[in-house]
């Protein structure tokens, strides 16, 4: 007499019934025809279409050493941004990265380089100029190799405990409904404290008088204001993200009418406080791209389409986007004959602040930590730490005698300013490095082996992909504060003990 082993096909024919065959799924077959078909024109329009048009341009720019490593950079940053969106794994923080990379660091400085404009004046050197470009360079040839150790390194793996639920940080149903609870309320405070809803359709020079008006900053500190808008925006933000993977992962989710009317809610609430009207561009950048990856989180259209459309938005749409900074009377639209004119005249300071920064840091010396420190610790108010250290491209405005000093310091900068060459090189290798693990743990998350519709990492992923903007363009103390909330919202929802069921 024949037997049937538990786990081989005849058990399961013999339990479940007949079943009609399956045919193989054409989607990987179908992708990537079409892989190899847009390869070899996304890498020729990243790498060699776009730097040559631009090289084309008429301008006064000097085609020196500067001139050439940025075209390096760019065809560089060009060709991992490629490999980023043909790539068969979804890779969020690493292609969030090069698309940052590409537009701010590689496209955007070489137009400048060819019209010879720039958004904010080189006061120092050209050799400061040509060292910037080039340490920016060796920065992502240091996150590269970062990235590879770690793709070295396997991942350990989490038993799943008996009964289901995946293994892995997942959120507590009641401190989930807690966390509803304090966005609500939080959010309401917000609105309430800053004169209704109104405000928040007006603009964002709207905003910041009915916050200074409101009494939670002082003319020294501004972290009253940080933990307001914070607390005002992140807790709706994360329970909407939690609740719309609920949603997506799970059928008893979408059947259920308190669910549904929870994420109703909550999308209300983040239209009010979460709009592009009264928050800046990069802040509504990590909404959307949070919500996409979240709403979206095995589709590998939707995250090559965030990664190819991020590029021509980033080029085209978002130096015209700061429609809603001032009020109508402040408020001067760009004028220009070339779309890449707002390039070098707009918004993409990184790689002249990074210039400035060098000539700064030479009259003055190397901080050693307190920069970083300084942002570590942006919740100690000015009245307790006196020696505070401000924003770096506040002082760096500050020195350079501008007006206007909400100037960007990307994360090559605050290295710079602490630690040297030394700093770059390590501290992107170390960026890299994590990027690619929580890659990867991420890809875990979201598959169906994952911890299921309460994963905290297949939240936290998207978050800080989306978030990745705000920290490469920095200052790091002025980004400081909305993660330190969202850290402190997940710690209250993150539970490390699956139910005995399955959600």
């Amino acid at each position: 007499m024949t037997s049937v082993h538990e786990g081989s096909p005849s058990a399961s024919v013999r339990e479940s019934g007949p079943r009609p065959p399956v045919e193989p799924p054409a989607a990987p077959l179908s992708w990537a025809m079409l892989s190899r078909a847009l390869a070899v024109p996304l890498i020729l329009g990243l790498v060699c279409f776009l730097p040559a048009l631009i090289a084309a341009q008429p301008g006064t720019g000097v085609r020196d050493t500067a001139y050439w490593l940025q075209l390096v950079l760019t065809c560089y940053a060009g060709a991992r941004l490629a490999t980023m969106i043909l790539s068969t794994r979804r890779r969020l923080l690493q292609g969030v990265f090069w698309m940052f990379v590409y537009i701010a660091m590689g496209v955007a400085p070489f137009a400048q380089a060819v019209i010879g404009q720039t958004p904010t004046p080189v006061v120092g050197p050209r050799a400061d100029l040509v060292t910037a470009v080039a340490l920016v360079l060796v920065g992502c040839a240091a996150f590269d190799l970062g990235a590879l150790l770690a793709s070295r390194r396997p991942l350990r793996r989490r038993t799943a405990p008996r009964g289901g639920g995946g293994g892995g940080a997942t959120a507590h149903p009641v401190r989930l409904r807690l966390l509803v609870l304090v966005a609500f309320a939080a959010s309401g405070y917000y609105v309430l404290k800053l004169g209704g809803p109104a405000v928040f359709f007006s603009s964002r020079q709207e905003i910041s008088a009915s916050v200074a008006e409101s009494g939670v900053a002082s003319g020294e500190s501004n972290v009253g204001s940080a933990f307001l808008k914070g607390f005002g925006t992140v807790p709706a933000l994360l329970a909407l993200l939690f609740y719309t993977r609920r949603l997506v992962t799970s059928r008893r989710a979408r059947r259920s009418p308190s669910t549904v009317l929870v994420w109703c809610a909550l999308a209300l609430v983040n239209l009010v406080v979460n709009n592009p009207v009264s928050n800046a561009r990069y802040w509504f950048l990590t909404v959307l791209v949070s919500l996409l990856f979240t709403a979206f989180p095995s589709s590998a259209a939707m995250y090559r389409s965030v990664l190819a459309l991020g590029v021509i938005g980033a080029l085209v749409l978002f130096p015209y986007a700061d429609r809603f900074r001032y009020d109508d009377d402040g408020y001067r639209p760009v004028q220009s004959s070339s779309v890449f004119e707002p390039l070098a005249t707009k918004d993409y300071d990184q790689t002249v602040m990074f210039a400035n920064t060098i000539t700064w840091v030479g009259t003055r010396g190397h901080t050693y930590g307190r920069q970083l420190a300084g942002s570590a610790f942006f919740f100690v108010p000015r009245a307790v730490w006196s020696g505070k250290p401000e924003d770096t491209g506040v002082r760096v405005g500050q020195w350079m005698g501008m007006n206007m000093t909400n100037l960007s310091a990307p994360l090559w900068t605050e290295l710079w300013v602490d630690f040297g060459a030394a700093g770059v090189i390590g501290g992107l290798a170390l960026t890299g490095y994590g990027a690619a693990r929580t890659d990867r743990r991420y890809a875990r998350a979201v598959s169906r082996d994952g911890p299921g519709p309460g994963s905290v990492l297949a939240i936290a992923a998207p978050l800080i992909a989306g978030y990745t903007f705000i920290l490469l363009r920095g200052p790091l103390l002025q980004a400081a504060g909305k993660p330190a909330v969202a850290a402190l919202c997940l710690a209250l929802v993150t539970s490390f003990r699956s139910g005995r069921r399955p959600h």
